[in-house]
């Protein structure tokens, strides 16, 4: 039996397929302790409509003991899935997010040095970064296909009919932040795997009916907008396990605000 955590999901990165669970979400919160937590293996859009969260959202959810999980990052924990549990709605950005930054804003800030660090020293694979400078959004083509075990995996799902085997389409394009932290010897590069911007590219394509004007409109985007000059732009940071290479799996982008305009 799990011990039950209450945890507020701010990451949903985007899916990829599983031969166990069809496929996959990595989704990281904060505990009511402050508290960074990975939860994986989540089935995200097999999961029943009642127990399908959104970001900002409390969930409550049983966790296995620590022994249970075989992935040694310090903040990984497995899921009891049938005991996930939404508690309430999420909560809203509004016009200055004042309720979502009293949260992020508590949770430490490092430099993706320091991150590194800190992963050497305790396996620490999951935490914020506030870049200083923001200097582009990275557009690079890569396979549109998924890995032939995942697609042989799909075909033989197809192979029984009771088996809902959900479309998963694979990007056909990566997009990587280049941005300085405050010790940064030079810019750093990091991919970024938030679930918002597959979804982005999907509906652009859609309406643009091509992919390369896709991928630019969701450069575009992400550079006015998420990280436009009137954005105080955090990345949610994480290791990509084995390899354990940090990359941005969540980006949170509140307006700039003047110094004691949110009390805590």
């Amino acid at each position: 039996m799990g011990k039950a955590e209450r945890i507020l999901v701010v990451v949903l990165t985007y899916p990829h397929p599983s031969k166990s669970y069809d496929e996959l979400v990595c989704t990281a919160g904060i505990t009511e302790s402050g508290q960074w937590v990975r939860l994986y293996p989540i089935d995200y859009r097999y999961r029943p409509r009642h127990q399908q969260f959104h970001k900002f959202q409390w969930i409550e959810v049983e966790l296995e003991p620590r022994a249970a999980n075989k992935d040694p990052r310090k903040e990984s924990r497995r899921p009891v899935l049938e005991s996930i549990r939404l508690l309430g709605e999420p909560i809203p950005a509004g016009h200055d997010w004042r309720k979502r930054r009293q949260i992020i804003d508590r949770m430490p800030h490092h430099t993706l040095s320091e991150l590194e660090q800190l992963y050497e020293k305790d396996k620490t694979s999951l935490g914020l970064i506030r870049p200083v400078k923001i200097h582009d959004l990275v557009i690079e083509a890569i396979d549109d296909e998924w890995k032939a075990a995942w697609k042989n995996m799909a075909d033989q799902l197809r192979l029984f009919p009771e088996m809902e085997l959900k479309k998963l389409e694979k990007l056909p394009w990566k997009w990587s932040f280049v941005f300085s932290c405050e010790d940064s010897a030079k810019p750093e590069k990091r991919m970024v795997e938030d679930w918002e911007m597959g979804v982005l590219y999907l509906k652009e394509r859609d309406r643009l009916g091509d992919d390369r004007k896709a991928a630019e409109s969701v450069r575009t985007r992400y550079l006015k907008t998420v990280a436009g000059p009137g954005r105080d732009v955090r990345f949610i940071m994480g290791t990509r396990f084995p390899y354990n290479t940090w990359i941005i799996i969540g980006v949170f982008w509140p307006p700039k605000v003047l110094q004691g305009e949110l009390p805590i």
